[in-house]
């Protein structure tokens, strides 16, 4: 079992913070399917101190969710600090600060990853966060700023010291951004480097490949980002695979049926125009493979209603199944 702070995870797999992605129905969809704690898309400190509407959102929680981790970023420790205990009682599990992500507006506003560059900070901004809260506070960071400057022995050093109880480490640099193979062995010098739990994160696609890094590098736990993008199934074979079974994938109608179920949830959630507009992403990734997937989703691209979708599937489905 893995253990963060006061909190036990149900396994291993942790689906990782996506913007645009990770909201409450995609959170609530992995949780059905197993994953171990599921993370919230980041939040801006500023944000919620000057109240902003969106980020309100942003930080819904279903009652039906299970572990979550909400994740904050933020450049100045007061602001940060004084946030976290603002929505400590929100009914999330663990607050996760985000040192890794690479997007320009978060970097050139010396937050996310831009952290890395400013190991000294890095430590006040947890310090002050982890001071502030009784929650587990975790950190997310990356292999480095870039292959010049690779520094996560150290940053997850510091955060262990400042009160972090779990660091993720994400094997590229944010130069790599999300292209290039990531590096598994920073993982494994940072897992040699710390005593508290290490979660990997980087490559991880189905259940050998998370098998291999936790055999790679002995992180406690890993994170899977992209590989979840229109397969939340993938938590549903690595949790089969802990009991030695063998997952074969979701039939035509089972992936029909999630990706109905996604959109009524995201309607519910965001409403008839919001929803299905955002639903489109959704659907392209999960009919991702399809024979005449592009022109697929050329026609995804353009649903303007449910109804519109579910003809669309039906026909699609008709043809392959």
């Amino acid at each position: 079992m893995v253990t963060i702070g006061n909190v036990n995870l149900k396994n291993k797999w942790i689906l990782a913070p996506m913007a645009g992605v990770c909201d409450l129905p995609f959170r609530a969809l992995c949780t059905g399917m197993g994953a171990g704690m599921t993370c919230m898309e980041m939040v801006s400190a500023k944000a919620i101190y000057y109240n902003n509407k969106n980020t309100e959102q942003l930080m819904e929680i279903s009652p039906e969710e299970d572990i979550v981790s909400l994740q904050l970023f933020g450049s100045d420790p007061t602001i940060m600090g004084d946030m976290a205990a603002r929505i400590e009682d929100r009914p999330f599990s663990i607050l996760d600060i985000n040192m890794g992500c690479p997007v320009p507006k978060v970097v050139n506003n010396h937050e996310g990853s831009a952290l890395m560059k400013d190991p000294l900070l890095a430590g006040r901004i947890i310090e002050a966060v982890a001071r502030s809260i009784s929650k587990p506070v975790t950190v997310k960071i990356r292999k480095g700023f870039d292959e010049e400057h690779v520094n996560a022995v150290e940053i997850a050093r510091i955060a262990q010291e400042s009160g972090a109880a779990a660091v993720a480490v994400h094997g590229r640099t944010r130069e790599q951004y999300y292209s290039g193979k990531a590096d598994w062995d920073i993982i494994r010098q940072v897992k040699e480097s710390v005593k508290i739990p290490v979660i990997g994160n980087g490559d991880v696609k189905d259940a050998e490949s998370a098998h291999n890094i936790i055999e790679e590098t002995g992180c406690d736990a890993v994170m899977i980002g992209r590989a979840c993008q229109g397969n939340p199934w993938i938590f549903k074979e690595l949790t089969m695979a802990d009991e030695g079974l063998w997952y074969h994938g979701p039939t035509m109608e089972e992936r029909r049926q999630m990706i109905l179920k996604h959109a009524r949830m995201l309607l519910e959630c965001k409403g008839d125009y919001i929803g299905i507009r955002e639903m489109r992403k959704h659907a392209a990734w999960y009919t991702q493979g399809l024979p005449g997937s592009s022109k697929l989703r050329g026609r995804l691209s353009e649903i303007i209603s449910y109804e519109e979708l579910e003809r669309l599937l039906e026909d699609v489905y008709s043809k392959h199944s």
